[in-house]
């Protein structure tokens, strides 16, 4: 017997999108480029986005924790992997294990790869890390070449990059990116290195002088503009990959004067029918959103009511009465009939940015596939 399981809500991964995304970036950039697969590919789905990565020819992948790179490995990804936030000397052993390049600031985790290279008898590769204006980690560009000299000292060791990363990128206004330029060349300029890397997607975009060696893109390569303030028209381009869509397995009709969900923080003013959707908080749907958001049924843009809890949803879909049933799908982020709601959309409301609502949508949501990868026409790693 074939028993049922499968998730009511799910995430759907458009392939095709993704290609012809990367694409783009990529005649932009025309440099190798690093994709960002860290936070679960942006809650794309860390290992179908790096499976398909590698299918069109990206060899080098950039994460944010050695767990990502152990879960990469685990996987079967057999790509290099770039490890970019700051880490502690106690993960020495595993960066060296899962073959990891390794962004480093601090001589302590540099001495710590340095001892674990030798125990693994393989070198590890290091980017070193220079805070030309962000303000979170690196070294200071006035210590660049003596933080190389004493990188390369160390046996195992090599230094194979130097980097920073763009505070304001994504503004209108690039004063104070230029300024970060300016900081990073005086910091590399005279120093022999083989890559030098700065550029996110913002930059990719707007700062073609920000592209030196290699590109590191992002919320770009997922079809996420990086900011509304991006000048490039070719942004416009982007096509997001992710849709959101879970099914209505409630309805029921309710007179005027109803109070709805925890709280009864929504009342009915008229007799309405109500869905409720398998979809909550807990899957990522932010409780902040209450009362605040449409889902599409029917191609019909449906108010969200009641406090949005843990794993169910409330819609009112009177609108829809004698045309909706039982099973019904209902559109969270995605495009149904003619209308379209966004992960810009979602963020307005919540008054963050587009980041933060897919890489929120929670690991129990199934990510599905649909589409086919396309070709890269300039492949690159």
């Amino acid at each position: 017997m074939s028993l049922n399981t499968r998730h009511l809500s799910e995430v759907w991964i458009d392939l095709g999108n993704l290609s012809h995304n990367v694409q783009l970036l990529q005649k932009l950039a025309d440099r190798p480029m690093w994709p960002a697969i860290k936070a679960n590919a942006y809650g794309h789905g860390m290992t179908i986005i790096a499976k398909a990565l590698l299918e069109l020819g990206y060899g080098m992948l950039s994460v944010a924790h050695v767990s990502e790179a152990a879960a990469l490995r685990d996987a079967g990804i057999k790509a290099r992997i770039l490890v970019l936030s700051a880490t502690l000397p106690e993960h020495a052993d595993a960066l060296a294990h899962y073959g990891c390049e390794v962004v480093v600031c601090t001589m302590d985790v540099a001495e710590a790869l340095s001892a674990a290279a030798q125990r693994a008898e393989q070198p590890v590769a290091v980017h070193i890390k220079i805070d030309t204006g962000m303000g979170r980690v690196g070294i200071r560009p006035d210590s660049t070449t003596a933080f190389v000299q004493r990188c390369r000292s160390l046996p195992g060791i090599e230094v194979r990059g130097l980097m920073s990363h763009f505070a304001s990128a994504d503004e209108t206004d690039k004063t104070f990116s230029h300024r970060q330029l300016d900081r990073f060349n005086d910091a590399t300029r005279a120093e022999a290195v083989e890559v030098r890397h700065m550029a996110n997607s913002a930059a990719i975009f707007d700062l073609p002088e920000a592209r030196f060696d290699a590109v590191r893109p992002g919320i770009s390569i997922y079809g996420l503009r990086p900011s509304a303030d991006i000048v490039n028209p070719r942004a416009d381009e982007l096509r997001p990959v992710l849709e959101w869509k879970t099914r209505i397995t409630y309805l029921k009709e309710v007179p005027a004067g109803t109070g709805l969900s925890y709280g009864h923080a929504f009342r009915t003013q008229n007799p309405s029918l109500i869905a409720t959707v398998p979809a909550g908080y807990g899957d990522g749907l932010s409780r902040r959103l209450s009362n605040r958001c449409d889902l599409l049924v029917g191609g019909v843009r449906c108010p969200q009511v009641g406090h949005i809890t843990m794993d169910q949803t409330l819609i009112d879909v009177t609108a829809l009465r004698g045309r909706v049933q039982i099973g019904d799908e209902a559109v969270i982020i995605g495009r149904q009939g003619g209308e379209e709601i966004t992960a810009d959309d979602l963020a307005a409301t919540l008054g963050t940015i587009n980041y933060e609502v897919v890489t929120a949508i929670a690991a129990r949501v199934p990510r599905r596939v649909r589409g086919e990868i396309g070709t890269s026409s300039t492949k690159q790693s």
